[in-house]
């Protein structure tokens, strides 16, 4: 994570009312261009139009069957025990594994009475889309009042099409969804010296998961160094908020939930550190390990390059730093790079930070219009690279006659079965049935019926290779299992007792 140079290295204290940027100073009270008010119809379009990419997306990723039981499947079935009036369990993660146990993420009940009303894994796939376009807006609204129609236009596009956010709806469904509008209200109402405002729409981000109680505990510090006394009492007892939380969480809560009766996450930071052991070994995590191997050093320039590095001197870039700082020393390689979701909380905060930066430089004229022209230029230069690309492959909107012969296996299987399936059929099934991975160590034995997808793609392929699944079939029909189905490369087996 590179430092905010030194200058900007803190909100500087500022008398109440006063704007807390430096160079010109635009009039008091709203221009006569409109920056006041409530949002503008184009506004909204803008939302609505993110809205609908984001859902096309995921449900067509959905529907080709390329969301997976990990995570998709996993959040349905929690969101589903809530709708049933029941703490979260998922099947994906063991029998009866309790999911308040493997994250704390209570903000999921949430779903619940959407889902009881259409209890489906596209319930939660449109809810994302719906929270992750609903962000755009307070980010927008704030660079509308500081520097403009045009440049909240340009901002609140960038932002929305950005390959963080563009990466986590285009892979299945995640409790970040909630954090990145509480976020976006949280930091505009920061950077707008709006103080409470921005603790109170902070703090329910305990509520979401466990680790956002580090981006908390940033933002009630910078509360806190706004100045006066009031303002340090806000903060601190923010920050406090969010660290007792955290540690709470991770030290009693989820180790007391989980049956193994830890926090699983935490084996992730304890290995290698490349150096060595020891004390070595935690010596180079936490600096070289930081930004090596390289794919760490990527995502972190990726993350800062669509705002042209100005994000850097704003001092609300810190709040990433808990998020970037517990990726950067895991031992879990997906963490490093810019794929799946692990991006998605960083991105309001980077273009919060490059609101901020342009509105306390006093930015204007040419300088406004070379720095927004700049933004868009990278974020459509990065567009393509992103999971938003996939809209423009013709191969995403090809008719696929096994996509139809997979519905028609699954629809054998009756509602409450305990099965087991291939990784990109889970989801399908998570809603009606006790699903769960088939070939995965920890699912439940001795399901009454079997669907697995024996063509699926080789990159797709997991957990099973084709030999082993192969291998663990031909096991199933020893044990009992007999053919059922099998179309277009789907099989389907059921017990004898079950289906003769």
């Amino acid at each position: 994570m590179h430092a905010p140079p030194a200058d900007t290295a803190a909100l500087p204290p500022q008398q109440s009312g006063t704007p807390d940027r430096a160079g010109p100073q635009p009039a008091a009270g709203p221009p006569a261009g409109g920056r006041g008010g409530p949002p503008p119809l184009w506004m909204w379009a803008l939302v609505s139009g993110l809205f609908l990419v984001y859902a096309t997306l995921s449900l067509r990723t959905h529907e080709r069957l390329l969301s997976h039981s990990f995570d998709l499947a996993i959040f349905e079935q929690a969101v589903r025990s809530y709708a049933e009036g029941r703490l979260p369990v998922s099947e994906v993660k063991g029998p009866g594994f309790p999911v308040l146990g493997d994250h704390f993420s209570p903000v999921l009940a949430l779903l619940a009475p959407a889902h009881l009303l259409f209890p489906s894994a596209r319930t939660l796939l449109l809810a994302q889309a719906a929270l992750v376009a609903a962000s755009v807006l307070p980010l927008a609204l704030w660079a509308r009042r500081a520097l403009g129609g045009a440049a909240a236009a340009v901002i609140g596009l960038a932002y929305g099409l950005s390959w963080g956010v563009a990466n986590a709806v285009g892979f299945d469904f995640h409790e970040w969804a909630f954090a990145v509008p509480l976020l976006a209200c949280s930091l505009a109402a920061l950077g707008q010296d709006r103080l409470r405002a921005a603790a109170l729409w902070a703090l329910p981000l305990l509520l979401v998961k466990e680790d956002m109680g580090g981006t908390v505990a940033v933002i009630g510090l910078l509360i806190a160094w706004r100045g006066g006394p009031g303002r340090r009492r806000l903060g601190l007892a923010t920050a406090a908020a969010g660290a007792a939380w955290t540690l709470l969480a991770v030290l009693v809560v989820l180790p007391a939930l989980n049956p193994g009766g830890s926090y699983f996450y935490a084996g992730f930071l304890g290995g290698s550190g490349g150096a060595g052991g020891g004390f070595g070994a935690l010596l180079h995590k936490a600096t070289l390990g930081l930004v090596t191997p390289e794919e760490k050093a990527v995502t972190l320039v990726l993350l800062l390059a669509p705002t042209l590095f100005l994000a850097l001197r704003s001092p609300l870039l810190l709040v990433a730093v808990p998020t970037l700082l517990w990726r950067g020393l895991s031992d879990y390689a997906p963490h490093w790079g810019t794929g799946y979701h692990y991006s998605l909380t960083a991105m309001p905060v980077v273009f919060a930070a490059f609101v901020h930066a342009l509105e306390r430089r006093g930015t204007s004229g040419a300088g406004l219009n070379r720095a927004l022209a700049g933004a868009a230029g990278v974020c459509l230069l990065l567009l393509p690279g992103s999971s938003l690309g996939k809209l423009a492959d013709p191969e995403t909107w090809r008719a696929d006659p096994r996509i139809a012969a997979a519905h028609r296996m699954m629809a054998r299987i009756p509602d409450g079965a305990r099965v087991q399936a291939s990784d990109g059929l889970v989801p399908h099934l998570a809603n009606r049935t006790s699903a769960s991975l088939y070939g995965w160590a920890a699912s439940r034995p001795d399901p009454e019926w079997i669907l697995v997808d024996t063509q699926v793609a080789p990159h797709l392929r997991w957990p099973l290779s084709a030999r082993e699944e192969a291998l663990a079939l031909a096991r199933a029909r020893a044990a009992g299992y007999r053919t059922v189905a099998a179309e277009q490369g789907f099989v389907l087996l059921g017990r004898t007792s079950r289906t003769g």
